[in-house]
């Protein structure tokens, strides 16, 4: 088999996790495309350690081994990210990228609507005091 094959293979498949990681809002589904970019560069290891064997007389089949801690730095990411990711909807309600980015920031608006919603933040404080 011609390295072409895996190659093309594994760039597809990296360029479908990539466009997964930059146009998700789930924070699943970006870890899922973390997961298939990290399986596309697993399949270029093996890929170029089998072709890399060819020329050598010996073999130490790092490419092999490389792949086998890949999987498991990837098993473990996606044990935290996931344990992260449920931790966060049990406290937010939401697994939504875009709005716990806004949670983040501390539920500032910026815009012409803050004095607004200030001004009734404070009115609503004087009411109940």
């Amino acid at each position: 088999m011609h390295l072409a094959y895996p190659a093309v293979l594994s760039a597809l498949l990296f360029c479908t996790g990539l466009y997964g990681v930059l146009a998700r809002r789930n924070a699943i589904l970006v870890l899922m495309s973390v997961e298939l970019m990290l399986n596309a560069v697993n399949l270029n290891l093996v890929a170029f350690d089998v072709w890399l064997s060819k020329a050598a007389e010996e073999t130490l089949h790092s490419g092999q081994a490389l792949t086998l801690f890949t999987i498991t730095i990837a098993a473990a990411e996606i044990g935290i990210g996931l344990a992260i990711v449920l931790a966060v909807h049990r406290n937010r309600g939401t697994a939504d990228i875009d709005k716990l980015r806004d949670t983040a920031e501390g539920h500032e608006s910026d815009g012409p609507d803050r004095d607004a919603s200030t001004a009734a933040q404070a009115e609503k404080a004087e009411a109940t005091a």
